[in-house]
């Protein structure tokens, strides 16, 4: 199981949004070469955007054979690609007609991943999501079956959204096993971006009630730029689902006193570190060495 810290040549699709735009400065700071796959431009001079429709093979494919921008005609060939982070996708439920979200979601993944096999690409990491695990997006006020959310937990989701995240990681398991290559799930938490600390944190601290749906749990988007270059480094894994959060519960309270009060029937698969978040990142941490920089308490003080 290598770890390579050398520059790479990603192509990482949805760069231009929520996520991607965070991710994507991150990996060029460590010596990446990022081509950006997208409906709309990625306001960064550093990084070129492709339009491309994900949802047809045929562009999927020639995007993951073409120049990382039009200097490439400069040179001798074109350069293959070593790695892909497919990141566009529906955000999340009712951006459109349940079944389009299905659609659009489940191919694009799919083409993706087929595309990058056939074409003989070793490494692929995909944006699975937290909703897998059930709760954010069912009917009413729905329980977690235990705590903490780990990536062996029964995901059984409601939703067309968690669905269709989850369609992506069986297509992930199986092209793995096939072309015996890596190819990485980030089940990820709620995105924050740098200004949206002081904007949204002083709700989510002081009515907790509130992110139950989340877990009480996020991912910094800076930090999950460096978990997307620790994958992309990590070698040998095979198919693996890692949850991409930070380390620490939103709340005042910690975690286990707080667990016990607002899910009282929900019982804990084991000791919890006193702060950890319940979307726990230990297998993130252990396995790819991920350190959480962007701790939320940095930005806001309750």
């Amino acid at each position: 199981m290598a770890v390579t810290t050398a520059g790479k040549r990603i192509v990482f699709t949805g760069g231009s949004g929520k996520a991607g735009r965070h991710c994507i400065p991150y990996l060029l700071s460590r010596g990446h070469q990022v081509l950006n796959l997208d409906l709309v431009p990625l306001p960064n001079p550093d990084v070129y955007t492709l339009k491309t429709d994900l949802t047809d093979s045929g562009q999927v494919f020639n995007a993951l054979t073409t120049h990382m921008n039009p200097g490439g005609y400069f040179g001798e060939r074109i350069e293959k690609i070593d790695a892909v982070i497919h990141f566009a996708a529906y955000a999340r439920n009712m951006l459109v007609p349940d079944n389009e979200c299905f659609k659009g979601n489940v191919l694009s993944t799919y083409n993706v991943i087929e595309a990058a096999c056939k074409l003989g690409i070793k490494k692929v990491i995909i944006a699975s999501s937290e909703t897998t695990y059930g709760v954010c997006f069912a009917q009413g006020n729905v329980d977690y079956d235990s705590f903490p959310l780990e990536e062996d937990y029964d995901v059984d989701p409601e939703d067309t959204y968690a669905t269709s995240k989850l369609c992506g990681e069986r297509c992930a398991r199986s092209f793995a096993r096939r072309f015996g290559i890596d190819i990485y799930a980030l089940r990820i938490g709620n995105v924050i971006e740098p200004h949206e600390y002081e904007k949204d944190f002083p709700d989510y601290i002081n009515n907790p009630s509130s992110r139950k749906r989340n877990a009480w749990s996020y991912i910094d988007a800076r930090d999950l730029g460096q978990i997307c270059d620790l994958c992309v480094g990590k070698d040998g894994l095979g198919f693996q689902v890692f949850n991409a959060t930070n380390s620490t519960i939103t709340t005042k309270v910690p975690t286990a006193e707080f667990l016990k009060s607002e899910c009282p029937n929900v019982p804990l698969s084991r000791e919890m570190g006193k702060w950890e978040a319940p979307l726990s990142n230990r297998k993130v941490r252990e396995v790819l060495g991920f350190k959480d920089v962007h701790d939320w308490r940095r930005y806001y003080k309750p």
